[in-house]
């Protein structure tokens, strides 16, 4: 039986094909046009319609449904926020805080507490390969958030910070957003608090305003062209705070779920349309 890796690799193959037949158009039409913000835009337009998340969209909904653990147990009791097995809509409302766990999740939180309470994975278990690496088998973690995420599309952010524990988080996330330190006294502030900035061709949002915060924030997870993997929102704060020298953090803390949820807010009421394209 092939394996879904397999089938992975064949649609990215084709996927970078088009690539190419595109993008050598696209970019040299960016590099002859004044605006490169607008060339690089058109590029992304033209792969929208061949985003090879779709196939991790395919991998996560079958894992959502198969038994598996040592309790030999589907995903379908697993309460997102919105009600036992309930995947429609469950991301735009995350972080939020879980009665059950007493504590505020984000959903790769979740997914740890579910698939060690319901299917009776231990926790090591279930943290130690949250991220595909290069030329091995793609993480269940990743094609899990990939079809979970993909269940709010078109939806709108929706973080009310109704209860005093989210309240208590997102302020955590909002310190952490602002903090400065590390060897290069960088912060996530130093790259995404103004306007017009840029680490070679990519625009770096201003989180400060809303609607550059809600439309990078609505299209993560995504897919990654240089890792041609689907990453998740917190492999994209691991990738941040490795440029900013900072320690690793331990996957799935509360910390990055703090961050998660000033982020997350701070993009409230914006359109999510993830999964997105990434450089």
């Amino acid at each position: 039986m092939l394996s879904i890796r397999f089938f992975q690799r064949v649609i990215v193959l084709k996927w970078s094909v088009l690539i190419l037949i595109f993008g050598a158009f696209s970019f040299s039409q960016v590099f002859a046009d004044e605006d490169t913000t607008a060339g690089i835009q058109e590029y992304r337009d033209l792969l929208d319609d061949v985003n090879p998340a779709e196939l991790w969209i395919f991998s996560g909904e079958e894992l959502w449904y198969r038994k598996a653990g040592p309790k030999n147990a589907s995903l379908e009791t697993c309460d997102l926020g919105k009600g036992p097995g309930v995947t429609v809509g469950a991301y735009v409302e995350l972080p939020r805080f879980f009665f059950d766990a007493q504590k505020v999740m984000d959903l790769e939180q979740r997914l740890i507490y579910c698939r060690t309470l319901i299917q009776g994975f231990s926790r090591a278990d279930v943290i130690s390969y949250p991220f595909t690496k290069r030329g091995q088998e793609t993480s269940e973690i990743e094609m899990l958030v990939a079809y979970i995420a993909s269940e709010s599309r078109g939806l709108h952010m929706n973080i009310p910070l109704m209860r005093i524990e989210e309240k208590r988080v997102y302020e955590l996330g909002k310190q952490f957003f602002h903090l400065r330190a590390g060897s290069h006294d960088f912060g996530c502030i130093t790259c995404h608090s103004g306007d017009n900035q840029r680490i070679r061709l990519q625009e770096l949002p201003n989180f400060r305003k809303k609607d550059e915060a809600s439309k990078s924030y609505g299209s993560w997870p995504a897919y990654r062209v240089s890792a041609g993997e689907v990453r998740t929102m917190q492999h994209r704060l691991y990738d941040c705070l490795r440029q900013q020298r900072f320690p690793e953090p331990i996957y799935g803390s509360d910390l990055m779920t703090a961050l998660i949820m000033f982020l997350a807010k701070s993009a409230d009421g914006g359109l999510y349309e993830a999964p997105g394209i990434k450089r």
